[in-house]
């Protein structure tokens, strides 16, 4: 019996962004939203469904030569409240940090309820959600009061 212990290994990134303890198979939905890959991104690697001591499983991205902003930040912690965002520059991490949903949202999803203000096409009205759970996330709308849950929030970056 062969006593080797196999390991995943994924080729080490210069300069850019490892977004790690994605919850397992939640990085698709993250790559819609950072518009992933598209023509100005040289390499991205994902890496699904593996093993992690702290979460059971996950996934992990790699996203060569960018560096994520807050808003996409906000985006992720939508999606994968308990991932960590890793800045890479010269091979070696320079920032390390988990994602924290901010206690409100401004424009990155939209009312579940087709009734609501925000989604009426003749008022130019933004969407805006506060924050009730962080894990797994629960946002109410600030118009309507509708609660929108995790897979409502999965639904609309599919």
């Amino acid at each position: 019996m062969d006593s080797d212990k196999k390991e995943l290994k994924i080729k080490a990134i210069e300069n850019g962004t490892v977004i790690d303890h994605i919850t397992a198979n939640g990085s698709l939905h993250i790559l819609k939203i950072l518009n992933l890959p598209n023509s100005e991104t040289q390499n991205v690697t994902i890496a699904m469904n593996v093993s992690s001591k702290e979460i059971g499983r996950k996934d992990i991205l790699k996203i060569e030569n960018r560096e994520l902003d807050n808003e996409e930040i906000n985006q992720i912690a939508l999606i994968a409240p308990k991932s960590t965002i890793n800045i890479i520059r010269d091979f070696k991490p320079v920032k390390k940090a988990k994602v924290i949903l901010p206690n409100e949202i401004y424009d990155l999803i939209k009312c579940t309820n087709s009734k609501c203000i925000t989604n009426n096409a003749n008022e130019p009205i933004k969407p805006k959600f506060t924050v009730v759970q962080k894990y797994p996330p629960i946002v109410r709308c600030h118009y309507c009061e509708k609660l929108i849950k995790t897979e409502d929030i999965e639904k609309q970056f599919e």
